[in-house]
């Protein structure tokens, strides 16, 4: 009895048994699944979109170099002759004036060829300074006040510091050529043509102001490829940062301004 007793007053083991189902296991590894596609649908997405970028990116790339290329082989084409009817023209008044006024004919000859001097190495060159088109400028200036003599007046308002500003080659050029063209020459009276260069919030402005009949109002005008070629490049090099603007005096006659970022490289050989 006592030993009867004894056990049982002894705590009864108690034994725990856990079941773990098969359909538990298999919702694990299904939310695992789901979780895992998931990471891979959105990695393999976002690499998808990342290559589409990257394909878009290079054929915009490819498509502004190829514009580049297109309007840069222009202008070479452009830089890569001399104006005929300009030439023409110089030889026939030198070839004249050789009889009537040798002194002038000389004068002539002498800036025609200053001006096929400094011209050949803006035809070799992509980039140019101020110093260099103003060289291509004043002699083609000076055969001009020849031919048109009191009829032409000039004035270039461009500080020495100034010259070794980088500037586009050719555009100067065409700025003036369209003054004296479409501007001057039909002028009865001719008039003035001032070159100046000034800095502007940082920014390099060439002008070329003349007081002739005014923009698009003489018989001559042209149909503006020039100045539109002009806006091209400029924004193929600067993007926004360049502009071309054209305005009209109060005086008369046209304005037509250049603005680039300024930035002084000064090439070798110019002169200080």
């Amino acid at each position: 009895r006592a030993i009867a007793e004894a056990l049982n007053d002894e705590p009864r083991s108690r034994k725990r048994t856990t079941r773990v189902g098969i359909g538990d296991v298999m919702m694990q590894f299904t939310f695992l699944f789901i979780v895992a596609s998931a990471i891979l649908k959105f990695t393999y997405k976002g690499r998808l979109q990342a290559e589409v970028q990257a394909k878009k990116a290079s054929a915009t790339a490819e498509a502004e170099s190829l514009k580049r290329q297109v309007v840069e082989a222009r202008m070479a084409a452009m830089q890569a002759q001399v104006e005929p009817h300009f030439l023409f023209n110089t030889l026939a008044s030198i070839d004249h004036l050789i009889e009537t006024d040798p002194a002038r004919a000389s004068k002539m000859q002498k800036n025609l060829i200053a001006l096929l001097r400094a011209s050949m190495p803006t035809l070799r060159e992509a980039d140019t300074n101020l110093g260099r088109e103003l060289a291509v400028i004043r002699p083609y200036l000076e055969i001009l006040k020849v031919r048109m003599e009191e009829r032409l007046q000039t004035e270039i308002r461009v500080s020495d510091g100034l010259l070794s500003a980088e500037f586009p080659p050719m555009m100067l050029q065409s700025l003036v050529e369209n003054a004296i063209k479409h501007g001057l020459e039909p002028k009865a009276e001719g008039g003035a043509l001032t070159v100046s260069a000034e800095i502007v919030h940082g920014k390099l402005a060439v002008s070329v102001a003349d007081s002739g009949l005014g923009f698009g109002k003489a018989a001559t005008a042209g149909t503006g490829v020039g100045l539109a070629n002009i806006r091209e490049r400029l924004q193929l090099l600067y993007g926004t940062r360049a502009q071309l603007a054209v305005a009209e005096n109060p005086a008369g006659g046209t304005t037509v301004t250049i603005t680039v970022p300024y930035l002084a490289r000064p090439q070798a050989g110019d002169a200080a």
